[in-house]
């Protein structure tokens, strides 16, 4: 939609002037910075193929729990009339909008001692505060079927002249999907997951402040997935060889320990996040195919499926 637009949209529904409206990211939500006097919001246009009604009100929901009760992550704001979305005429139908607290500070990928303390301390709060709430609104649930099981099926038409890729592929899930039937989910902490939690989505403002941002994934779903998201930034950093195998190892360990002086989390469930993290690439995998036309067509390619295979078995390796 039109920045432009949006900037005069948004002076009239929200209680200060818009200054200036800039699409910072186009995807299957649309993102864009707001500034007004002396402060920033980022408003976020959400497509229905991605999100409907109802899962966006629980992503409010959400984050409206989290900031009650003392969490710190961008959470949204109201309009003139007291409401969280916008609703938007498009040649598609009604997009939905909901404006956020801009999250100070900036994203840091190679992180101090410090910050990786902050993130496992804050995130461990947001697992005490994701385990007690139950939603009004339904959103997503992580299982080996929505994560390995359906995914693995709604790739298959992406591996066209590429049987044996694909073929290598279920090997994996459906090896995985075996090993997985034989852990004792009894005792693993059970929430709704943030399901991406890369250093693209916090900002650090210094060593001292975090703020976690962009919920759009969260659902229902084991709280070793948000642990083992954050453990694939640094598989990556290993993996294009941006940092050794012992730095990352150490810097998960830091931030592993902080994370247990505020929550338990079990060696069973650190030992699963191999399995765990199958699931969130052929998931994203599944994610890429669904969304081809809002999302993915600029980059997914046959040459990013092949290259996809080999960082998948170096994962179930690593």
């Amino acid at each position: 939609m039109s920045a432009r637009a949006l900037k005069l949209f948004l002076s009239e529904q929200y209680d200060f002037v818009v200054d200036k409206c800039t699409l910072i990211v186009h995807n299957v939500s649309d993102t864009y910075l707001v500034e007004a006097t002396n402060k920033k919001y980022i408003f976020k246009i959400y497509r229905d193929a991605h999100r409907s009604y109802d899962e966006i009100m629980g992503e409010v929901e959400l984050l409206n729990f989290y900031i009650n009760n003392g969490a710190s992550v961008s959470y949204p704001v109201k309009d003139v009339s007291g409401n969280f979305l916008q609703s938007l005429n498009a040649a598609e139908g009604i997009r939905y909008g909901v404006m956020f607290s801009y999250a100070e500070g900036k994203p840091v990928y190679a992180m101090n001692d410090k910050q990786l303390k902050l993130v496992g301390i804050e995130m461990a709060k947001l697992h005490i505060l994701s385990s007690k709430v139950t939603l009004k609104h339904k959103r997503k649930e992580y299982s080996i079927q929505s994560t390995l099981l359906n995914p693995i099926k709604v790739i298959k038409p992406a591996f066209v002249e590429m049987d044996e890729e694909y073929e290598v592929l279920c090997e994996i899930v459906n090896n995985t999907v075996s090993k997985m039937s034989k852990l004792d989910f009894s005792k693993f902490s059970y929430g709704y997951c943030q399901y991406d939690f890369l250093p693209k989505n916090f900002h650090f403002k210094g060593s001292e402040k975090l703020t976690f941002f962009d919920f759009d994934f969260s659902g229902k779903g084991y709280l070793i997935n948000d642990i083992m998201s954050f453990y694939i930034h640094f598989f990556l950093e290993v993996y294009y060889k941006k940092m050794t195998r012992e730095e990352a190892d150490r810097c998960f360990t830091i931030f592993l320990e902080a994370y247990r002086l505020v929550k338990p989390v079990s060696d069973e469930e650190i030992n699963s996040i191999k399995y765990f993290g199958l699931g969130f690439w052929i998931f994203y995998f599944g994610f890429h195919v669904e969304n081809f036309d809002d999302w993915s067509n600029i980059f997914f390619t046959p040459n990013f499926i092949k290259s996809r295979i080999p960082l998948i078995q170096n994962w179930m390796e690593y």
